[in-house]
Protein backbone atom coordinates (compact mmCIF):
# COMPACT_ATOMS: atom_id res chain seq x y z
CA UNK A 1 0.00 0.00 0.00
CA UNK A 2 1.50 3.21 -0.88
CA UNK A 3 1.82 6.54 1.32
CA UNK A 4 0.00 9.56 -0.07
CA UNK A 5 1.85 12.78 0.75
CA UNK A 6 -0.18 16.11 -0.05
CA UNK A 7 2.04 19.20 0.29
CA UNK A 8 0.10 22.50 0.35
CA UNK A 9 1.84 25.78 -0.34
CA UNK A 10 0.01 29.01 1.28
CA UNK A 11 2.40 31.19 -0.25
CA UNK A 12 0.95 33.84 -2.45
CA UNK A 13 4.25 34.82 -4.40
CA UNK A 14 4.51 32.05 -7.21
CA UNK A 15 7.87 29.81 -7.46
CA UNK A 16 8.87 31.59 -4.47
CA UNK A 17 10.66 30.32 -1.17
CA UNK A 18 7.93 28.41 0.28
CA UNK A 19 7.49 26.50 -2.93
CA UNK A 20 11.16 25.56 -3.51
CA UNK A 21 11.29 24.74 0.22
CA UNK A 22 8.15 22.06 -0.02
CA UNK A 23 9.08 20.68 -3.66
CA UNK A 24 12.69 19.91 -2.01
CA UNK A 25 10.77 18.62 1.45
CA UNK A 26 8.62 16.02 -1.58
CA UNK A 27 11.04 15.34 -3.96
CA UNK A 28 14.13 14.03 -1.23
CA UNK A 29 11.79 11.23 -0.30
CA UNK A 30 12.90 7.96 -1.11
CA UNK A 31 10.37 7.20 -4.27
CA UNK A 32 9.37 3.69 -3.03
CA UNK A 33 5.88 3.26 -1.79
CA UNK A 34 5.49 7.04 -1.76
CA UNK A 35 3.51 9.39 -3.94
CA UNK A 36 3.08 13.03 -3.60
CA UNK A 37 1.18 16.01 -4.91
CA UNK A 38 1.36 19.60 -4.41
CA UNK A 39 -1.47 22.36 -4.15
CA UNK A 40 -0.15 26.09 -4.57
CA UNK A 41 -2.48 28.13 -2.96
CA UNK A 42 -1.23 31.04 -5.04
CA UNK A 43 -2.98 29.13 -8.07
CA UNK A 44 -6.34 28.93 -6.40
CA UNK A 45 -9.61 30.48 -4.80
CA UNK A 46 -9.98 29.35 -1.67
CA UNK A 47 -12.90 32.14 -0.05
CA UNK A 48 -13.04 32.64 3.72
CA UNK A 49 -15.26 30.54 6.06
CA UNK A 50 -18.46 32.21 6.44
CA UNK A 51 -20.36 30.54 9.33
CA UNK A 52 -23.35 29.40 7.71
CA UNK A 53 -23.28 25.83 9.10
CA UNK A 54 -24.26 24.47 6.07
CA UNK A 55 -21.85 21.59 6.70
CA UNK A 56 -23.24 20.62 9.82
CA UNK A 57 -26.15 18.55 8.17
CA UNK A 58 -26.38 19.49 4.24
CA UNK A 59 -23.30 18.08 3.30
CA UNK A 60 -23.45 15.87 0.07
CA UNK A 61 -20.46 13.72 -2.07
CA UNK A 62 -18.73 16.70 -4.06
CA UNK A 63 -20.31 19.45 -2.30
CA UNK A 64 -18.82 19.52 1.59
CA UNK A 65 -19.41 23.43 1.92
CA UNK A 66 -21.96 26.09 1.07
CA UNK A 67 -18.98 28.67 -1.26
CA UNK A 68 -18.72 27.64 -4.33
CA UNK A 69 -14.83 27.88 -5.38
CA UNK A 70 -11.74 25.70 -5.64
CA UNK A 71 -11.62 24.49 -1.70
CA UNK A 72 -13.75 21.57 -2.80
CA UNK A 73 -11.09 20.18 -4.59
CA UNK A 74 -8.33 20.34 -2.48
CA UNK A 75 -11.26 19.01 0.67
CA UNK A 76 -10.79 15.77 -1.64
CA UNK A 77 -6.74 15.67 -2.07
CA UNK A 78 -6.14 15.97 1.69
CA UNK A 79 -9.47 13.62 2.49
CA UNK A 80 -7.23 11.27 0.21
CA UNK A 81 -3.91 11.61 1.54
CA UNK A 82 -2.37 9.95 4.69
CA UNK A 83 0.44 12.72 5.20
CA UNK A 84 -0.35 16.67 5.12
CA UNK A 85 2.25 19.21 5.18
CA UNK A 86 0.76 22.42 5.54
CA UNK A 87 3.61 24.86 4.04
CA UNK A 88 4.00 28.90 4.78
CA UNK A 89 5.68 31.94 4.81
CA UNK A 90 6.10 33.99 7.89
CA UNK A 91 4.74 37.61 7.37
CA UNK A 92 3.76 38.79 10.46
CA UNK A 93 4.37 36.36 13.04
CA UNK A 94 1.90 33.56 12.12
CA UNK A 95 0.70 31.26 8.76
CA UNK A 96 -0.39 32.56 5.58
CA UNK A 97 -3.50 34.59 4.80
CA UNK A 98 -4.36 32.22 1.99
CA UNK A 99 -2.92 29.16 4.55
CA UNK A 100 -5.49 30.35 7.45
CA UNK A 101 -8.79 30.91 5.02
CA UNK A 102 -7.78 27.04 4.00
CA UNK A 103 -7.86 26.37 7.78
CA UNK A 104 -10.94 27.77 8.31
CA UNK A 105 -12.66 25.71 6.13
CA UNK A 106 -11.64 22.84 6.97
CA UNK A 107 -14.05 23.04 9.68
CA UNK A 108 -16.29 20.60 7.35
CA UNK A 109 -13.89 18.00 8.47
CA UNK A 110 -14.47 18.67 12.46
CA UNK A 111 -18.71 19.25 11.92
CA UNK A 112 -19.88 17.75 8.91
CA UNK A 113 -22.56 15.49 8.54
CA UNK A 114 -21.21 13.24 5.51
CA UNK A 115 -16.88 14.12 6.87
CA UNK A 116 -16.94 15.10 10.22
CA UNK A 117 -13.97 12.76 11.50
CA UNK A 118 -12.36 11.57 8.27
CA UNK A 119 -9.06 13.48 8.80
CA UNK A 120 -8.51 11.85 12.00
CA UNK A 121 -5.36 9.97 12.71
CA UNK A 122 -3.95 11.30 9.75
CA UNK A 123 -0.40 12.39 9.53
CA UNK A 124 0.22 16.35 9.65
CA UNK A 125 3.26 18.21 9.21
CA UNK A 126 4.03 21.79 9.69
CA UNK A 127 6.50 23.89 7.30
CA UNK A 128 7.48 27.20 7.27
CA UNK A 129 10.46 29.58 5.76
CA UNK A 130 10.78 33.00 7.43
CA UNK A 131 13.24 35.69 6.03
CA UNK A 132 14.82 36.12 9.87
CA UNK A 133 16.21 33.55 12.14
CA UNK A 134 13.79 34.75 14.65
CA UNK A 135 10.92 36.10 12.39
CA UNK A 136 7.95 33.75 13.84
CA UNK A 137 8.88 30.33 12.97
CA UNK A 138 7.50 28.49 15.91
CA UNK A 139 4.51 30.95 15.95
CA UNK A 140 3.60 29.76 12.60
CA UNK A 141 4.29 25.88 13.03
CA UNK A 142 1.74 26.73 16.16
CA UNK A 143 -1.05 27.92 14.13
CA UNK A 144 -0.33 24.73 12.00
CA UNK A 145 -0.23 21.81 14.14
CA UNK A 146 -3.61 24.01 16.78
CA UNK A 147 -5.57 22.96 13.25
CA UNK A 148 -3.88 19.47 13.15
CA UNK A 149 -5.05 18.71 16.80
CA UNK A 150 -8.62 20.38 15.91
CA UNK A 151 -8.50 17.69 13.43
CA UNK A 152 -7.56 14.89 15.51
CA UNK A 153 -4.49 14.27 13.36
CA UNK A 154 -1.31 13.41 14.75
CA UNK A 155 1.21 16.17 14.51
CA UNK A 156 4.99 14.88 13.08
CA UNK A 157 7.79 16.52 15.49
CA UNK A 158 11.64 15.72 16.22
CA UNK A 159 13.57 16.94 18.62
CA UNK A 160 16.61 17.27 16.04
CA UNK A 161 16.31 20.01 13.72
CA UNK A 162 15.87 24.02 13.61
CA UNK A 163 12.35 23.39 15.50
CA UNK A 164 11.01 20.61 17.17
CA UNK A 165 7.68 21.62 15.99
CA UNK A 166 8.10 21.92 11.99
CA UNK A 167 10.21 21.53 8.76
CA UNK A 168 12.06 25.20 9.15
CA UNK A 169 13.87 27.51 6.58
CA UNK A 170 15.28 30.90 5.95
CA UNK A 171 15.45 33.06 3.18
CA UNK A 172 18.05 35.01 3.63
CA UNK A 173 21.55 33.78 4.32
CA UNK A 174 21.83 32.81 8.09
CA UNK A 175 18.78 34.63 8.60
CA UNK A 176 20.52 38.07 8.70
CA UNK A 177 17.60 39.86 6.59
CA UNK A 178 20.16 40.96 4.32
CA UNK A 179 18.43 41.72 0.91
CA UNK A 180 21.01 40.34 -2.02
CA UNK A 181 19.34 40.95 -5.30
CA UNK A 182 20.90 38.30 -7.10
CA UNK A 183 19.33 35.64 -4.83
CA UNK A 184 15.84 34.37 -5.93
CA UNK A 185 15.74 31.40 -3.70
CA UNK A 186 17.78 31.97 -0.53
CA UNK A 187 15.61 29.17 1.22
CA UNK A 188 17.99 26.58 -1.64
CA UNK A 189 21.33 27.24 0.28
CA UNK A 190 19.83 26.98 4.09
CA UNK A 191 21.37 23.05 4.74
CA UNK A 192 20.10 23.08 8.22
CA UNK A 193 16.59 23.99 7.23
CA UNK A 194 16.97 21.12 4.54
CA UNK A 195 18.24 18.56 7.40
CA UNK A 196 14.99 19.71 9.63
CA UNK A 197 12.68 18.86 6.95
CA UNK A 198 14.33 15.36 6.24
CA UNK A 199 14.10 14.58 9.31
CA UNK A 200 10.57 15.37 9.87
CA UNK A 201 9.24 14.27 6.64
CA UNK A 202 10.93 10.46 8.30
CA UNK A 203 9.14 11.10 11.15
CA UNK A 204 5.99 11.56 9.37
CA UNK A 205 6.24 8.69 7.27
CA UNK A 206 7.39 6.39 10.30
CA UNK A 207 3.80 7.25 11.99
CA UNK A 208 1.95 6.60 8.52
CA UNK A 209 3.21 3.34 8.48
CA UNK A 210 2.66 2.79 12.27
CA UNK A 211 -1.37 3.91 11.75
CA UNK A 212 -1.67 2.07 8.81
CA UNK A 213 -0.32 -1.37 10.68
CA UNK A 214 3.44 -1.23 9.24
CA UNK A 215 6.04 -1.06 11.31
CA UNK A 216 8.41 1.37 11.96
Amino acid sequence: MRTKILGISGSPVKNGNVEAFLRKMLENMPPDGLEHNVVNLSCLEVRDCIHCNFCLSRQKPGKYCSITDDAQEVFEKIESADIIVLASPVYFMRTSALMAALIDRLRVFVFGNLVKGRLKNKIGVSAAVSWLRNGGVETTHLSHLYAFLTLEMIPATVHSGVSALGASALASRYGSGDFDASVRLGVTDDDAGAESAAAIMQRAVELAKLVSGGKS
